[in-house]
């Protein structure tokens, strides 16, 4: 029973929303996964070119499809918080 009061108590608050500020070591997270996404797109692009099984080739385009949905989901987010940081500096 303490042993859970204590997990409780160190467990820190979620976050409901997130900060209107993305700090240095997040953009560069962000541009980590953007480029992670990428090579994996372009990776997997290749080596569908390379192979002679359709399965595998079908499955490999799959895959570089959904690193290019990861991609321009991450870009989106960054355009729309670009978006709003312009309209506060604004007003």
């Amino acid at each position: 029973m303490q042993q859970q009061n204590f997990q409780q108590q160190t467990q820190p608050a979620m976050m409901q929303q997130p900060p209107n500020v993305v700090t240095t070591k997040d953009q560069l997270y962000l541009t980590d996964m953007l480029s992670w996404n990428l090579l994996a797109m372009k990776k997997a692009h290749f080596f569908a070119s390379q192979c002679q099984n359709q399965q595998v080739k079908t499955q490999l385009e799959k895959v570089g499809q959904m690193h290019e949905q990861h991609y321009q989901k991450i870009l989106g987010h960054l355009q729309t918080q670009q978006q709003s940081s312009q309209s506060s500096q604004l007003q």
